[in-house]
């Protein structure tokens, strides 16, 4: 049988952000969350990632293309297909788009480790970022805690006012905003292209809970030195990882505002939110995120079509 093709449509009607962040968690507990580093090719337009990841049942590798100037062409800035096998066999089991794919996976980590930190009470967002990863991340975080407000801020001001109208369809209180507005938030999400710090952290509430996933570069960062020396928990996918990829991380130590014997992997994040003290998640997405999701997906699929 030709495997099917999963398309972005098929794909979110076939996995709930709950069921993502199930996923995510299951494997977490099932000790998959490794696998090899990400392989990087650069091409004319930017560059080529390669994300194997397996189990015992399952085997996936996600191609995804990474060109900058993309959004100018109205373009997706990443573009991928994530291919799933049999792990006995190696056949093809199924093609997914790669695309929707991460746009599903990364919120439902993000989603998994807010879940833990942030304030059981979090009612409001600011979202730094106006892409499908900063539309992502509000819906699978809204799907953990109980979000009313949600505040937009962004450089390209035309998309910025088409997520929130998008936010306000999906009946949330939404406003376009500035950096000021951490302030009073929650919980802040930076899913941007932005290679230097993109808010004060001095002015962070208390109790915020942050979450970073734009950068997968050692010297890009959206977080400044002030958020880390603030901060109470610091979780990381995988310290391994984190100390080879993410820059907010590597920056931050070098400086001196973090140590590194303070970062929590994911699967070890604290599970009771700190009474006080600021919580930070840097995410740099990893192949065996993909693969969770993505069987999840087929699972799902195998159930649905006509017998």
């Amino acid at each position: 049988m030709t495997p099917p093709y999963i398309d972005e449509s098929e794909l979110m009607s076939l996995v709930s952000w709950s069921d993502a962040i199930t996923a995510i968690a299951d494997a977490l507990s099932a000790g998959i969350a490794s696998g090899p580093p990400r392989s990087s090719l650069p091409t004319a337009g930017g560059e080529l990632l390669l994300m194997p990841a397996a189990t015992g049942e399952v085997v996936g590798i996600k191609l995804a293309g990474i060109a900058p100037g993309n959004p100018a062409a109205g373009l997706p800035r990443i573009q991928a297909v994530y291919v799933l096998f049999d792990a006995v066999t190696m056949t093809p089991q199924a093609f997914i788009d790669g695309t929707a794919l991460t746009t599903l996976r990364t919120p439902a980590q993000s989603a998994l480790a807010v879940r833990d930190l942030a304030a059981v009470d979090a009612e409001s967002l600011v979202v730094f970022g106006s892409g499908p990863q900063a539309w992502g991340h509000v819906e699978a975080i809204r799907a953990v805690r109980p979000i009313r407000k949600v505040t937009v801020v962004g450089r390209n001001l035309e998309r910025v006012r088409a997520l929130v109208d998008q936010l306000r369809a999906d009946d949330l209180v939404a406003e376009v905003g500035t950096a000021e507005a951490v302030r009073g938030a929650d919980v802040v999400v930076c899913a941007t292209t932005a290679r230097q710090p993109v808010f004060d952290g001095a002015l962070l509430a208390d109790h915020a809970c942050v979450v970073a996933v734009g950068s997968h570069e050692p010297d890009a960062r959206e977080l400044d030195d002030k958020v880390f020396s603030r901060a109470r928990h610091v979780v990381v996918e995988d310290r391994v990882t984190a100390l080879r990829e993410a820059g907010d991380v590597i920056q931050a130590i070098a400086a001196g505002a973090l140590e590194a014997d303070r970062l929590v992997d994911l699967v070890d994040r604290p599970r009771v939110p700190p009474a006080d003290g600021i919580t930070v998640f840097k995410g740099v997405g990893m192949a065996w995120q993909d693969l969770a999701v993505a069987s999840t997906a087929y699972s799902a699929w195998r159930e649905r079509r006509p017998r």
